[in-house]
């Protein structure tokens, strides 16, 4: 991944991005961070795991730094994932974890430095009698994730997208993350939102039946 377009998505928030792009994908809400206030900036690995744990074994022992290890688990009830693993993970280097399913061990996986998402916790591990599929594209937060794709997350949630769409995107991301700043210091000086918007104009357009787009004044 290019460090310079790696490093423009760390400095930006997952709000931003998604209203720079509104046909981003994004994972659904059930995927949260294990600990709040981790940025995921990576590459995803794929991986299906379903009660079974044998192949994100082998995926993170193919795993590189900065790749995002995704785990399809197809409905898991049990989990997939724990401490060793994440401690595994932070020591190759990885960005990140993201479990669509359960995973164990969140005490401790709250206290490392590597940003982990799960839409479930569940102290049973699941088996290692069965091979999954790698690096295939993968069912993940409700959407569509394939190898290569790049995950960006923070507490807001996950979005994905490929390095082409990324790269068109920020300018925008960043013009919109200023805008914010400056409303947020007019605020702080006294201004009132609704002063900022074109919120009367947008709202008779709107009652008139007409096409209108709410934004702000700047």
């Amino acid at each position: 991944m290019n460090p310079t377009l790696r490093d423009a998505l760390f400095a930006l928030d997952t709000s931003v991005l998604a209203d720079a792009d509104k046909s981003l994908r994004v994972m659904g809400p059930a995927l949260r961070p294990v600990a709040r206030g981790r940025k995921l900036v990576g590459v995803a690995r794929t991986v299906v795991a379903h009660e079974d744990f044998l192949t994100v074994i082998a995926a993170l022992d193919a795993s590189a730094p900065g790749e995002v290890l995704v785990v399809d688990t197809r409905g898991s009830r049990r989990a997939v994932l724990g401490e060793l693993f994440s401690i595994e993970a932070r020591r190759r280097g990885l960005a990140g974890i993201v479990v669509d399913g359960p995973v164990r061990d969140v005490a401790t996986l709250a206290t490392l430095d590597l940003p982990v998402w799960a839409s479930a916790f569940c102290p049973c591990a699941g088996t290692t009698q069965r091979l999954f599929d790698t690096q295939v594209p993968v069912q993940c937060g409700g959407v569509e994730v394939a190898p290569g794709d790049v995950l960006v997350g923070d507490d807001d949630g996950i979005i994905v997208a490929n390095e082409a769409e990324l790269a068109q995107l920020v300018p925008r991301a960043e013009a919109i993350s200023r805008a914010e700043a400056q409303l947020r210091q007019r605020m702080a000086a006294g201004d009132g939102l609704v002063s900022m918007l074109n919120f009367a104009e947008h709202r008779a357009a709107i009652e008139r039946g007409e096409e209108s787009a709410l934004a702000f004044k700047l």
